[in-house]
């Protein structure tokens, strides 16, 4: 599914520190042009706070922010089959009703066949005194799709504060959404009193609540489930291009180990050469002529860059 809103791409990369080299085990003699390397460890894929103009929110990895302003806030998945959506109105009048508001904010996305199923009460988020739970179901350019949407009310003397937090994706795709989008698409908070028009409303610390820890082992839990099955899938354009993004700066590449030739090691670019033993110890080298073998009780194989 894709974003109806104008999506602002930004490339983001990982900065990895280079570990110090390790020593080398007493029975290993090396070469004096071969030294001890270590390979980088990629950090953990997982829910981190992201700021705006106006709001604070959970973004999952690889997702990008489309729509970034004072009233709607928008998160994107990699492939376009998911978004989550907020937008939020100060001064609405007291005898609005959720399914108005809730059925008026996702109409303007452009669904088609847009239903909405009978409100629910839940508990409501910071800054809000009620919120309604709605299942969706809608056509987005012919595909089914469907989603959890919720109206948060905060009512004043003569007005009320409504926000529309949805979780949305295609309906193929939805059962491995359902468990932690919903919660993910909750964790929006206001930065500054612009938000809405209205000041205070949805400012919590998102770092510390008790429903920010929630979306997070929602998610992890999710996410080990299914890594060697959707996340794999989902992430493999990303990874993809965070690697090569990576390479074409110089700073790493991925090794075949002859011992294991499934899990590729991602090296710097220090050396020309990379050698590895059977207990996963690896040496690089600028001497196409250096043999780690030689005087060594260890049996060493050359690595070969990975092809794509």
């Amino acid at each position: 599914m894709g974003s109806p809103f104008s999506t602002i791409i930004a490339v983001s990369a990982t900065i990895y520190v280079l570990l110090p080299p390790a020593v080398a085990a007493a029975d290993t003699k090396l070469p004096p042009n071969m030294h001890p390397v270590k390979p980088i460890i990629r950090p953990a894929a997982q829910l981190h706070i992201g700021k705006g103009r106006f709001f604070q929110y959970a973004l999952p990895p690889g997702w990008t922010v489309g729509e970034d302003g004072q009233f709607a806030l928008t998160l994107v998945a990699p492939d376009s089959k998911a978004i989550t959506v907020m937008v939020g109105n100060a001064g609405m009048p007291l005898n609005s009703t959720p399914g108005q508001y809730v059925y008026t904010k996702l109409t303007a996305l452009g669904p088609q066949n847009l239903h909405l199923s009978q409100p629910r009460q839940v508990a409501p988020i910071a800054g809000f005194q009620m919120t309604f739970q709605f299942d969706v179901t809608y056509l987005w350019r012919g595909i089914p799709s469907r989603g959890q949407v919720k109206c948060h009310i905060a009512p004043a003397y003569d007005s009320a504060t409504m926000a529309m937090t949805a979780a949305l994706s295609t309906a193929a795709d939805w059962p491995q959404f359902a468990s932690w989008l919903p919660l993910v698409a909750d964790q929006v908070s206001a930065l500054n009193g612009a938000a809405f028009g209205a000041r205070g409303v949805m400012a919590q610390n998102i770092q510390n609540s008790t429903a920010y820890g929630e979306a997070v082992r929602e998610y992890n839990n999710w996410s080990q489930r299914n890594w060697k099955g959707v996340t794999d899938a989902r992430d493999a354009s990303t990874q993809r291009n965070q690697e090569s993004f990576r390479e074409g700066l110089g700073q790493t590449t991925d090794w075949v180990n002859p011992y294991d030739t499934r899990a590729p090691l991602e090296l710097s670019t220090q050396y020309q050469h990379y050698w590895v033993d059977r207990q996963g110890r690896i040496v690089g080298t600028d001497d196409p002529t250096a043999d780690p073998n030689v005087g060594s009780t260890s049996e060493w194989k050359k690595m070969s860059p990975r092809k794509r």
